[in-house]
């Protein structure tokens, strides 16, 4: 089985590859730093297992397993952590496979030997007692086979199109298989919708204006592109922009 080390911790990984020296077919390829730095280790080394910790600065392991769950083979994940005991009981009752800190070898092994790749689809329910796991920094899709990642922060708008969303960023386009709702529900203190098929980053918003045809648009900074506004939405609109 090979292993991905994932540990923002020089001493922790040092430990975890002691303790799988000991361990039949387990072979470390690699290590990370943070769960960004794990996605572009796991697209390289193609390991059949993560060993990931989730706190992690840049990008923690909650939110790297659920970009990891768009490979088409995605690996295995067991997280070690210090989550406090509530959390650890949300694991246990969903089969999640975890480990605490420090690791113990019997408790490694054991672990290992039951990993399951349903892990990735039961991240949700460990979100639910960590509230602060549920908003990503990150929006990904699959691109010609590979995860490609997009800041939030650099995030102008997101626009439904038939059954995919647009994502207009600061380096081009992108389509997401991810409903507009489930967005606006995520990135609420951060989005807003303006529309039944958009969101637009507050952040971004460069004016509020009227057309010749009587509608109203947002306009953004740094890109020159316009959406339109519906009455619905109107006065909302009207408010933020107005307190940016």
């Amino acid at each position: 089985m090979k292993i991905l080390i994932v540990d923002d911790e020089p001493l922790a990984r040092q430990r975890l590859r002691y303790l799988l020296k000991e361990l039949p077919n387990c072979e470390v390829v690699g290590e990370a730093v943070n769960g960004r730095d794990a996605l572009e280790k796991t697209e390289k080394l193609t390991p059949d297992l993560l060993l990931m910790d989730i706190r992690m600065p840049g990008m923690d392991g909650l939110e790297a397993a659920r970009h990891l769950d768009l490979m088409e083979n995605p690996p295995a994940i067991i997280f070690t952590t210090a989550f406090n005991e509530y959390a650890l009981e949300a694991f246990d009752v969903h089969a999640i496979g975890y480990l605490v800190k420090p690791v113990r070898a019997e408790k490694l092994q054991k672990t290992i030997n039951s990993a399951s790749r349903s892990v990735l689809s039961k991240l949700s329910e460990i979100d639910k007692n960590d509230p602060a796991g549920n908003i990503r920094k990150y929006i990904s899709a699959r691109v010609k086979g590979s995860i490609v990642l997009v800041p939030v922060k650099d995030i102008y708008y997101f626009h439904a199109e038939h059954k995919y969303v647009m994502v207009r960023h600061k380096e081009g386009e992108l389509l997401l298989d991810e409903s507009l709702n489930s967005l606006e529900g995520e990135f609420s203190e951060t989005f807003l919708r303006i529309h039944r098929n958009a969101l637009v980053a507050k952040g971004h918003l460069g004016g509020f204006s009227k057309n010749q045809q009587g509608h109203w648009h947002v306009s953004f900074r740094g890109i020159e592109q316009s959406l339109e506004v519906s009455r619905r939405h109107t006065a909302q609109v009207r408010k933020v922009v107005k307190h940016l």
